[in-house]
């Protein structure tokens, strides 16, 4: 072990973002959210901040811009920009800073982008308010590049529309423009690619890593997705409960982790080729107030002694620029390799179809947006429907679910024909078949406690006291890994992947035979992917729970999926069992998403390997 000096003596830094000692209380009571942050990206270089839903990693990003969220406030620690100390600017120079020198892409595009403006107009109001030197015709020529950049079409129909008529992916290359138009020196990237198919994906992660290096542009990258991390970042930082617990070069992070912490998110990562299992993490991460006095990992760590209970551990540089806070890290992990080879589990035995979608066309107003749609879901099925995004794959699930009655075909609940609207149904029906959507902030109600929203499921179709149903709301919560005392909490006060795990919770309270499952790990973490994975494995295992899986996470397929159906253009053009299809496809689309989906393994340049 090398152990030259604490993060705390650190040098000054010439970097473009250089944040020190960072610490953001509550100001009810003084509780820390996130302490001791000490960060550095260079102009030109992407950080990527990675960590568990609720570990601050958001918090520290919308620091850089002198942004704190209702309720918390930067009590130590400098945030400098350009050498500037965003702390001390006035009200002026933080407006002139946002957007302009620092800018930042939401993870939700949805509560970004302005319902009541054209697409055209929002991007034209933020040259006007930090480029208003350019004329108008400069302006309108940066708009149109911007979206070439993000391969959306730059047309004067395409400029007209509203964020509505967008599909969620179409929203979120929006947001990235909106951000890049301005040429800032510093992005915060906050979960940009989430809501993306793997093309896009990869389209955009290109011109991130193309912009930042050709207009030198430091980016702080916050992901919960560790393989686009590896494809993108030159450093990563790894948070845990407001702590950065590893720090390092991308390489030596994602090959080399001496963190445990560290290493059990690499193992929960979906591996594409399908050698290995993904393994969750057992407990939950300590909320603030709520954290131990030791290491805040002790609790769900199986390296522990009794040091570990005592005193948070400092930061030690055990590599140069690898920096890790842990009293193990120099021995050698008992947890064995890192992306070691595994066993998948064998694939289900299905039973009778108990959903299908024969024949079905569909429209959006007056365009068709589904074709000749046919396919099956067998009972403890999973069947994926992967695509680009506008594919389609959303208009077939909400048809499905008697969400878009403006379709012709058949939707069949087991041998029954079902109504094309949900509310024509009946009780047993909307039972049945369950619908978890993508978005989840914008599914359960601001008004209701995360407690209520499940109660309220569990009242339209199960009787039992109010006793008996707190008890059940407690279970549910447990089962999608939320401590029971998230239902007194609102949605507001939740990360985004806390409110995910709400509404997949809500779901299940109803006992489905079918779960439509829109995109709804794009907002987790790979520990909880992993968790909910795991949760949902054993749900089929035991209830024949059935389910129509929409994901743009090819390599989760590979571990969830028993078949899968490829969507382009609103049509199936590729079906069969998983391991078929991701070995030998034989759709050209099919092939070009498979080659688009970034790994760990092949960002590194190798194919597996130990520690």
């Amino acid at each position: 072990m090398t152990t030259t000096a604490t993060e705390a003596t650190r040098p000054a830094s010439n970097g473009a973002v250089d944040v020190r000692n960072l610490r953001i209380e509550l100001v009810r009571d003084g509780t820390d959210v996130v302490d001791g942050i000490m960060i550095e990206v260079v102009a030109g270089e992407v950080l990527g901040l990675v960590g568990e839903s609720g570990s601050g990693k958001t918090t520290v990003g919308m620091a850089l811009m002198g942004y704190c969220r209702p309720g918390g406030q930067v009590v130590g620690g400098d945030v400098l920009i350009d050498g500037h100390d965003v702390r001390k600017l006035s009200a002026d120079e933080l407006g002139r800073l946002r957007g302009g020198t620092v800018a930042y892409i939401p993870q939700d595009p949805g509560t970004a982008l302005n319902p009541a403006l054209r697409i055209g107009r929002q991007l034209s109001e933020m040259l006007e308010a930090h480029k208003s030197s350019i004329s108008e015709s400069e302006r309108d020529a940066r708009i149109r590049e911007a979206l070439e950049e993000v391969a959306l079409p730059p047309s004067d129909e395409f400029l007209r529309r509203y964020s509505h008529q967008l599909s969620g992916g179409q929203q979120q290359r929006v947001a990235i423009a909106m951000a890049f138009a301005c040429r800032p020196h510093v992005i915060v990237c906050d979960e940009p690619t989430t809501g993306l198919d793997v093309t896009t994906q990869a389209r955009v992660l290109q011109t991130i890593r193309e912009l930042c290096q050709n207009h030198k542009v430091a980016a702080l990258y916050v992901s919960h997705d560790l393989a686009v991390v590896a494809e993108l970042a030159d450093q990563v930082a790894v948070m845990y409960a407001g702590r950065i617990v590893e720090r390092g070069p991308r390489d030596v992070i994602f090959s080399q982790p001496r963190h445990p912490y560290t290493r059990r998110l690499l193992r929960a990562v979906p591996d594409l080729e399908g050698k290995r299992p993904i393994e969750g993490i057992a407990g939950h991460a300590p909320l603030p107030g709520n954290r131990p006095e030791g290491c805040f990992f002790e609790p769900r760590c199986l390296q522990a002694v009794d040091r570990c209970r005592t005193a948070f551990p400092e930061a030690v540089e055990y590599e140069p620029g690898h920096w890790v806070s842990c009293y193990r890290a120099d021995e050698t992990p008992k947890d064995g390799h890192v992306l070691a080879p595994g066993r998948l589990e064998a694939p289900a035995d299905v039973g009778e179809v108990v959903l299908s979608a024969e024949q079905l066309d569909a429209r959006y107003l007056k365009k068709q947006t589904l074709f000749d749609i046919n396919l099956a879901v067998a009972r403890n099925e999973c069947l994926a429907l992967v695509g680009e995004s506008g594919s389609g794959k959303t208009t077939l699930a909400r048809c499905i679910s008697g969400l878009h009655r403006d379709y012709t075909g058949t939707v069949k609940l087991g041998d029954t024909t079902l109504a094309r609207s949900a509310r024509q149904r009946g009780r047993e029906a909307r039972q049945r078949i369950q619908y978890i959507f993508q978005n989840p902030y914008a599914s359960l109600n601001p008004r209701r406690t995360i407690g209520q929203t499940i109660a309220r499921q569990l009242a339209l179709f199960e009787s039992g006291s109010g006793h008996d149903r707190r008890a059940r709301v407690e279970e549910c919560l447990e089962r999608v890994a939320l401590s029971a005392r998230a239902a007194d909490r609102y949605p507001d006060q939740l990360s985004g992947g806390e409110r995910q795990r709400v509404a997949i919770a809500r779901a299940l309270a109803a006992e489905p035979w079918v779960l439509v499952c829109d995109e709804i790990t794009s907002a987790l973490d790979v520990s909880v992917q992993a968790a909910i994975v795991e949760l949902l494995a054993d749900l089929r295992q035991q209830t024949g729970l059935s389910m129509l899986f929409i994901t743009h996470n090819l390599a989760l397929i590979r571990t969830i999926a028993d078949r899968v159906s490829v969507m382009t253009g609103g049509r199936i053009v590729e079906t069969g069992p998983v391991s078929e299809v991701f070995e030998a496809p034989k759709a050209e689309y099919t092939q070009q998403l498979l080659a688009n989906t970034p790994t760990i393994e092949a960002a590194l340049g190798r194919n597996g390997s130990g520690d």
